[in-house]
């Protein structure tokens, strides 16, 4: 072709092309050769063992969960078995782990390998946690009512129950054993870094549950440690070696109060080796009136509580903060002369009496008179209830004798049906419900012991206000002259968080009350039982320390601000009416900003005595998340 000239290749340029073809094939085949060696070599020496590792983690965790089935059954013997049973699937799981030891040498894959390595040990230690509970718990399974075969099948049911106290302080240095296990778990588990787990490799699930496992094992070892002392000290506290005295007032939930409601009756209770006997029972209105030379009323009960000018026992619990409330009633009852001297103060309101009425077959005899808590049309409420405020309350003309020692002897009733009953027929369920009651605030303890004392408030059994870090609020309120109100007034309550592009946090706290029942005949000169009259209702709520006001609607006074216990309080004032309804809401400023990739933590703390009030939360108008409020609930929120 012209314009082209002919390149002739001699024989030696092609022997160098071909030359460097083979050259580069032979490097091609032994990058291949390379590859399968090294394929093979990882799938021996990590991916097979990985995946057999992983089998055995699978097997573990599900015997793992047997456990845990065991336990929600309350039966301690098949709880036993299957920690046994999973201590060998984690030996397994840990051979298996060891045939993966090389892993540790090889960049990035190494850190998955420790996190492995640590959970697996964590795992170990906290079977030696639960087995060492389990095994505590067997010699008195017949004595909680659990299932299992236990030490004390023999002799009556206070015989057991004397032999498990003093047999009791043997075991209780088995708390020690399990707080050194927690503490060698929770070590191993926060060597785990959950940042190791990227969202992008679709790993974020395994990062939440690691942060969330850690967070876990930090609560679950300072609430051991700090319940510790309690512990140690419970032999003492049933009356081993020396008998103990406590003061039990009842508190009316249908009268609320800030501790839980109206204290409206004592019993002192005895306990000898475990063994409850009620020394005395009566109104509180006797130990009011043994009382000389009393203090003006606080500034609350003169402003709102009608012609009540001193400050009485009855009056006493006007702190949300139980302690603080019964240091109060102490100093008014130390003036009693006579008084009996006791070791602590429990209280407890109607929720205990109906669910443990309804757990002993729903009967009790007291005083001749036969409780159950079946719906009574009369207030529609449980007839236990009626028949307590109809024999208490109703106005008469002449001294009611049985007012006094109606209370006691029903909580006697309650304990001699129980003790006389085979454990395993009511003990497991009665012991389960009083742990649900003090969880909801139901029961609430003041021991004087400070051991037993600071463990008490260690598992929030002592109606303590909380310090805390973030968002907090506790609605408390009293019942100022408005019969039993409480127990058809229904409230719900809403948080709408508006958060502004700096972070900053204005809410709006709404409270709604209804009460749909008609209105009871109060006039005394009739002798009607008054239970449905107006609610003169004390409002107080407390927020973060520094919470600014803004505004508000509803309240019958003048919104008035201060701190107390740590917070800033909020505090008013409104009625409710019989076939009526009510709205308090009130507008402030959060103390602090946020940003919108943190979640933001929030504690609401629960008013003892209240029971299923619905809470809603709310941000910028839209509702996330709405539950009825039965226990302090801590809540983290994404803003």
């Amino acid at each position: 072709m012209e314009g082209f000239n002919k390149i002739e290749l001699d024989s030696d340029t092609k022997s160098k092309s071909s030359s460097k073809k083979r050259k580069l094939i032979k490097i091609i085949v032994a990058m291949i050769i390379v590859l399968v060696g090294i394929s093979i070599f990882s799938f021996f020496t990590i991916v097979s063992p990985a995946q057999k590792t992983y089998g055995h983690g699978l097997k573990t965790f599900k015997q793992a969960q047997k456990i845990w089935d065991a336990i929600k059954k309350q039966n301690v013997e098949d709880a036993s078995s299957e920690i046994e049973k999973t201590k060998k699937e984690l030996k397994e799981t840990q051979k298996s782990l060891a045939t993966l030891s090389l892993a540790r040498f090889i960049p990035i894959v190494n850190l998955y390998y420790n996190d492995v390595n640590h959970l697996v040990k964590a795992g170990e230690y906290g079977l030696d946690a639960i087995s060492t509970l389990v095994d505590s718990l067997k010699p008195y399974v017949d004595v909680l009512g659990l299932k299992g075969k236990g030490s004390f099948v023999m002799g009556t049911a206070e015989e057991r129950i004397q032999t498990a106290v003093l047999t009791m302080g043997k075991i209780t240095p088995s708390i020690d054993e399990i707080a050194k296990s927690l503490s060698s778990a929770r070590r191993e588990i926060d060597k785990v870094d959950p940042d190791h787990y990227y969202s992008f490799l679709g790993l974020s699930s395994i990062k939440n549950q690691l942060a969330e496992a850690q967070k876990l094992a930090d609560e679950g070892i300072i609430l051991v440690e700090q319940a510790r002392p309690f512990i140690k000290t419970l032999p003492s506290l049933l009356g081993d070696p020396e008998q103990k005295r406590y003061l039990v007032l009842f508190q009316n939930d249908k009268e609320l109060r800030p501790t839980g409601g109206f204290i409206t009756a004592y019993a002192i209770f005895r306990i000898d080796k475990g063994i409850v006997h009620v020394d005395r029972s009566g109104d509180i209105y006797d130990l009011d009136n043994a009382i000389v030379g009393k203090a003006k009323a606080p500034e609350p009960i003169l402003k709102y509580l009608p012609k009540v000018y001193a400050l009485n026992l009855r009056d006493s619990n006007l702190s949300p903060d139980f302690v603080e409330s019964m240091k109060t009633f102490n100093s008014l009852y130390e003036k009693i002369a006579g008084r009996t001297k006791v070791d602590g103060i429990i209280a407890l309101d109607t929720h205990v009496l109906v669910s443990t009425i309804k757990i002993l077959d729903d009967e009790v005899f007291a005083s001749g008179i036969r409780f159950t808590t079946k719906t009574d049309d009369r207030c529609n409420c449980p007839q236990v209830i009626y028949e307590l405020e109809d024999r208490i309350s109703r106005p008469v003309g002449y001294e009611k004798a049985v007012r006094k020692e109606l209370l006691g002897s029903l909580l006697y009733a309650i304990m001699e049906k129980a003790l006389k009953s085979s454990p395993k027929l009511y003990w497991g369920l009665l012991f389960q419900d009083m742990f649900a009651k003090i969880s909801e605030k139901h029961v609430l303890l003041y021991l004087y012991n400070k051991d037993a004392q600071d463990g008490i408030e260690a598992l929030n059994a002592a109606g303590r206000v909380r310090s805390y870090e973030g968002d907090y609020l506790h609605i408390n309120q009293a019942n100022f002259g408005g019969a039993k109100a409480n127990l058809f007034v229904q409230e719900s309550v809403s948080q709408d968080f508006e958060v502004g592009n700096d972070g900053t946090i204005i809410k709006k706290l709404k409270i709604n009350y209804v009460n749909p029942h008609p209105p009871s005949d109060c006039n005394l000169e009739r002798g009607e039982l008054c239970l449905n009259a107006i609610l003169r209702d004390w409002i107080r709520i407390y927020v973060p320390l520094g919470s600014e006001f803004l505004e508000s609607k509803g309240s019958e006074v003048k919104i008035s601000s201060y701190e107390e216990l740590g917070k800033t309080v909020f505090e008013g004032f409104l009625t409710v009416r019989p076939k009526g309804s009510a709205t308090f809401s009130i507008f402030y400023r959060l103390p602090f900003k946020v940003t919108k990739t943190s979640p933001l933590p929030l504690l609401i703390q629960k008013q003892p005595g209240t029971n299923n009030n619905e809470y809603t939360l709310i941000i910028n108008g839209k509702e996330i998340e709405k539950f009825p409020l039965l226990t302090d609930k801590e809540i983290k929120i994404e803003l």
